[in-house]
């Protein structure tokens, strides 16, 4: 019937080559010495830019993950059965290095290839990015602590993806479990007990309130060891039966749907211990580190999808009279959108080149500070982005046939885990307190960019400022947050200004440092070229 033409409706956002059409992380990837990865990060554009690949990130979503305790005949099994479709997602990101690829193949710039991999594939399908991030982020514990990482760093540097938890495997994914149901954040207050069996292993008995991705080959796992509080490897597989790692129950989220979250329950599980007794939060800090880092890379990597989308859908649908891209209210907050996602993307990827095996002690000091000041910031920044994209393809944003409605459900999860707000501004705090090179680090990047803009080398003299009076507060926890939130919006901004396109840095300075009305995206101020902002969306 021609009632039911279909007109003025958007294409499948699909065929599209995924990197090339970012060009914020184009950029970044060639300023940061990464430009050798060029044609490979082309060629995983076009893999996640594919109609079959979209397809199964939006099924991973829906067909979720089920667990089965038991056997049909009464056996305890304990495991997660997932869609096929999130066997093929996170296979073709194991392929392509999104999880140890740069430590694989460690050379300047091998850090931002792999951060801008884990972005296109976290894109458009998240929750595969957990057991990534984790299995990135567990290899620096691996390399220091090579009486375990002998065995274990080349299973984590395989680009095989095997799902199957048996013996014999030459790949391996890495979870975590550090929180528990009395301590959350406090993991200090773990009750989990390792009792040493000999042969330089211990037994863990205990729960876990936490633990992500519970099909994973081992797991980093905080216990109390005799001596106190330690970190061990946790195989699931141990002299070739099953470790003695019983899932509780899945976790029912808010977003984050194709990765499964489990409660674990340790009944004499054998694990080696890492590093030495009492000192397990200094040997897990630096995996913690890791996985912090990618929680940045998955927030900008969901901006991006939603600006994209919105963008997308601003550019073949029209109302009253015209394209929805050519009108000004919209083309402002599609600017606005983009504003955002610059910055995170600069931000991640600057971060990113800070953890290359040629960081220097400075570069290193400044990884410290700028990663807690970027997780705190960005990570909050995108569950209102997102809706703010949502709400640009109107009803259709809001249903679940179109990927924003996921989008918006997934950002929280970036702020809440390792270390929600609160947590890491203290952190932030205690950096500046007790390693004053950090700061000088932090200090030293921003002053890069003295000189580029007026507006912006006033806020950085506020920023110093800022910095000394909460050091001499009598109370500075009630000054974190501003303090924080402070540091990222000077990080941000003296990036855009070294590197971005005039107009993108003109306008977020703008719109961040001077004249930003209330918050919300799309009420910027007047004067500067919101239509080539938006056409980089």
């Amino acid at each position: 019937m021609s009632t039911h033409d279909v007109v003025n409706q958007a294409p499948p956002r699909t065929g599209l080559d995924e990197y090339a059409e970012n060009a914020a992380l184009v950029e970044a990837v060639e300023r940061h010495d990464a430009g050798w990865a060029h044609h490979r990060l082309h060629l995983t554009g076009q893999r996640v830019g594919t109609e079959a690949f979209q397809h199964d990130a939006a099924r991973a979503n829906r067909a979720e993950p089920v667990l089965h305790t038991h056997d049909r005949y009464g056996h305890r099994i304990d495991e997660v059965e997932y869609d096929e479709s999130y066997h093929r997602v996170i296979a073709a990101a194991v392929a392509d290095g999104a999880h140890t690829a740069a430590d694989a193949d460690p050379r300047p710039g091998a850090h931002v290839a792999r951060a801008a991999t884990f972005m296109l594939y976290a894109q458009v399908e998240p929750g595969h990015a957990c057991p990534i991030s984790m299995t990135h982020a567990v290899v620096p514990v691996l390399q220091q602590h090579p009486g375990v990482g002998a065995e274990w760093l080349p299973r984590g540097l395989s680009t095989t993806y095997d799902p199957a938890l048996r013996p014999g495997k030459t790949s391996a994914l890495f979870g975590m479990a550090m929180t528990e149901k009395q301590g959350g954040s406090d993991v200090r207050a773990g009750t989990t007990v390792a009792r040493p069996v000999g042969d330089g292993r211990y037994a863990l008995s205990g729960h876990k309130w936490f633990c992500s991705a519970p099909m994973s080959d081992a797991f980093l796992v905080l216990a109390q060891a005799p001596g106190g509080l330690s970190c061990f490897l946790v195989p699931g597989v141990v002299d070739g039966r099953r470790n003695g790692i019983r899932l509780q129950r899945l976790k029912d989220k808010l977003g984050n749907r194709a990765n499964a979250s489990s409660e674990v329950e340790y009944d004499d599980a054998i694990g080696s211990l890492v590093g030495d007794e009492g000192r397990g939060v200094r040997t897990i800090i630096d995996m913690v580190a890791g996985t912090r880092l990618d929680c940045v890379l998955g927030t900008a990597a969901g901006m991006r999808q939603a600006v994209a989308e919105a963008a997308w859908h601003a550019r073949h649908r029209r109302a009253f009279g015209a394209l929805l891209s050519e009108q000004p209210a919209m083309v402002g907050v599609l600017a606005d959108l983009q504003l955002e996602t610059e910055a995170a993307t600069a931000t991640a990827l600057r971060l990113a080149r800070a953890y290359d095996l040629d960081a220097s002690p400075d570069e290193v000091a400044f990884r410290r500070l700028a990663t807690a000041v970027a997780k705190y910031w960005i990570c909050k920044r995108g569950p209102g982005h997102a809706y703010e994209a949502m709400e640009c393809l109107g009803g259709n944003g809001y249903t679940e046939a179109f990927p924003l409605a996921m989008r918006y459900r997934e950002q929280p999860v970036m702020a809440i885990w390792e270390g929600s707000g609160n947590v890491i501004a203290l952190d932030v705090l205690r950096a500046l307190a007790r390693e004053p090179e950090a700061f000088e680090a932090f200090d030293a990047e921003l002053s890069l960019a003295r000189g580029g803009d007026r507006r912006l080398d006033a806020f950085l003299d506020r920023a110093r400022m800022l910095v000394r009076d909460v050091a001499t507060d009598a109370a500075p926890e009630t000054r974190a947050r501003e303090l924080v939130s402070t540091l990222a919006l000077a990080l941000e901004a003296s990036l855009l200004v070294r590197f971005a396109p005039a107009a993108v840095a003109d306008g977020f300075v703008a719109a961040r440092l001077v004249d930003g009305v209330g918050g919300l995206y799309g009420a910027l101020p007047a004067g500067f070229d919101a239509a080539s902002i938006a056409a980089r969306a």
